[in-house]
């Protein structure tokens, strides 16, 4: 299980350690399983960040300690989030892809199926059934009314380590115009780029060098805004 302190850093040097680890939540019997294949620094102080909006209620875990969980609705759906660093700093987790190993067998895929059917009931293909911060959150069942402002648990929800990922850097993506810095905070396992929720390495209007870049296992972002390595 990742601990308090492994949260309590530059949020773009915990976004991009946090690519290959596997969320571990359990719903009844079974432990659900998914890889994080994308994910996204935000601070307090850039426009893109839901903190830069202002404290409320419902953002008030992204100012509670490292390790605090932060949902919020977005575009239908549920998203992760989990406070880093410093106060109002934290990192979205964007997408997935459901993990079979000895804690989560068939069944568990057959249940995160189940909860995540596409529109028309039928069934997603595995390497997309999270490959969206709403999809995922369906497929492992999270829901703000139950998470928002806890703490992870050894028992029901938690991250587990992995180890080092091939990752590329590049823009977020999903800001409104008006708050987009178009700044490079956004990770995404480079194995696994076809199940992010757009594959910067085939993207037609995306060039590496200028848009995206490979960063070398073990080297981590800049502190602070963290730029390519």
């Amino acid at each position: 299980m990742i601990t308090d302190a492994f949260f309590a850093r530059d949020a773009c040097a915990v976004a991009r350690e946090l690519v290959g680890a596997v969320v571990r939540r359990r719903v009844g019997d079974l432990w659900l399983s998914a890889r994080i294949v994308e994910a996204e620094a935000y601070y307090r102080d850039e426009k893109g960040s839901h903190s830069w909006l202002g404290r409320t209620p419902s953002r008030e875990p992204m100012f509670a300690p490292a390790g605090t969980l932060y949902l919020y609705w977005s575009q239908g759906g549920d998203s992760l989030n989990v406070s880093v660093g410093e106060p109002g700093d934290a990192v979205l987790i964007k997408a997935a892809v459901p993990v079979v190993d000895a804690v989560s067998g068939p069944e568990s895929l057959e249940a995160m199926h189940a909860l995540n059917p596409r529109r028309d009931g039928g069934r997603r293909p595995d390497h997309r059934l999270c490959s969206g911060q709403g999809l995922l959150c369906r497929a492992l069942d999270l829901r703000i009314a139950d998470w928002n402002g806890r703490r992870f648990d050894a028992h029901s929800f938690f991250f587990e380590s992995s180890p080092g990922a091939p990752v590329v850097q590049a823009r977020r993506i999903g800001i409104p115009a008006d708050r987009d810095a178009k700044l490079p905070y956004r990770f995404v396992h480079a194995d696994f780029a076809r199940s992010a929720t757009k594959n910067p390495i085939t993207a037609r209007s995306l060039t590496e060098g200028p848009d995206w870049w490979r960063l070398a296992t073990g080297v981590r972002p800049m502190p602070s805004h963290g730029l390519p390595s």
